[in-house]
């Protein structure tokens, strides 16, 4: 079914038919971001234009230009992260065809970049989506302000222990993002969550860090925008994937636009399991990762989950300059 064509990138020889496209989430936006590649490819150019079209702003300008403050706004973050992944994976179709996913999986919003990837939503429907979701998101900030922490050095186990004593009936804190071990996010109401981070520190965990948001993403405080999100998502022409998507609740591929639709709807108040994501597509035989996008924080995820797979981010002309064929 794949190409059994085989490529090197820098030093790294590449398994083609094995591989996965996994899409970053929030926390990998930068200013700048897709500009080089916009500059270098006129395809990707017109990405980021039809996105400016179809939310009727300069969504370009502002990914490639900021202010900073603006873009790190999760109601512009989310659809400017989906528009520069869209792009990067126009080029690598473009240039590189014989590159095709066996599995596609997303960090948190960027399940809808690995939507779009599997052909499940087209890019129109997909954006709209990431901007739905982010202005939801925000207004149950709004409604429910909380926050979150990442733990360094702590197990799940404990942190589900130390969640459960912070946890009042109406003060929630939850495990929020199971990112790698040694690194997991934790969300929740703001008394609560700074419960957890004292426990934690009494119980020798050995970093607890805020993060620099006033939501609690992926825990109950996201509940006032379930019944509009689970709307959005509805209302949205998911169809089943033509590559098998691993969920970020379930940890498990994805195979039929209504698994779609049940994953994305729990994932605004569930964990994300992307320990166990890519440890189910590792165990199905995949060695090589392309994080398409912005930055490389899943990589570095990946070389924490697994060291002895492949991993190389795409984002830039220059990362498309180490290809070189056999």
């Amino acid at each position: 079914m794949y190409s059994t064509a085989r490529l090197r990138f820098s030093e790294v020889t590449l398994n083609i038919p094995s591989a996965a496209f996994i899409f970053p989430g929030q926390g990998s936006q930068a200013v700048g971001m897709g500009f080089e590649l916009a500059k270098a490819y006129p395809f990707a150019r017109q990405v980021f234009e039809q996105a400016n079209q179809i939310l009727d702003f300069d969504l370009a300008r502002l990914a490639w230009e900021g202010p900073e403050d603006q873009l790190n706004d999760t109601v512009n973050t989310q659809p400017a992260l989906l528009t520069h992944s869209a792009a990067t994976l126009a080029v690598l179709h473009k240039l590189h065809p014989e590159i095709q996913a066996v599995f596609v999986a997303g960090h948190s919003m960027g399940q809808l970049s690995a939507l779009l990837a599997s052909g499940a939503l087209p890019f129109e429907h997909a954006l709209r989506l990431a901007r739905r979701r982010g202005e939801l998101m925000k207004q149950a900030g709004v409604v429910s302000p909380g926050g979150m922490a990442a733990a360094l050095g702590a197990d799940i186990p404990t942190l589900e222990r130390i969640c459960a004593e912070a946890s009042t009936p109406g003060e929630i804190v939850q495990v929020a993002n199971d990112n790698c071990p040694g690194q997991v996010v934790i969300s929740g109401a703001a008394p609560a969550l700074e419960r957890a981070i004292e426990t934690a520190s009494q119980m020798g965990v050995r970093r607890m860090r805020r993060l620099a948001v006033s939501i609690a993403a992926h825990s109950p405080l996201m509940a006032s925008a379930q019944a509009e999100f689970n709307k959005a998502v509805a209302d949205a022409p998911i169809r089943d994937p033509h590559i098998p998507l691993v969920g970020n609740v379930s940890a498990l591929p994805l195979t039929t636009a209504a698994e779609v639709r049940a994953d994305l709807q729990a994932q605004l108040t569930s964990r994300v399991r992307w320990t166990e994501s890519i440890q189910e597509i590792i165990a199905r035989g995949v060695t090589t990762f392309f994080e398409i996008g912005s930055g490389d924080v899943l990589c570095g995820l990946l070389k924490r989950i697994d060291a002895q797979a492949t991993c190389l981010n795409l984002g830039t002309p220059t990362d498309f300059e180490k290809f070189n064929k056999e």
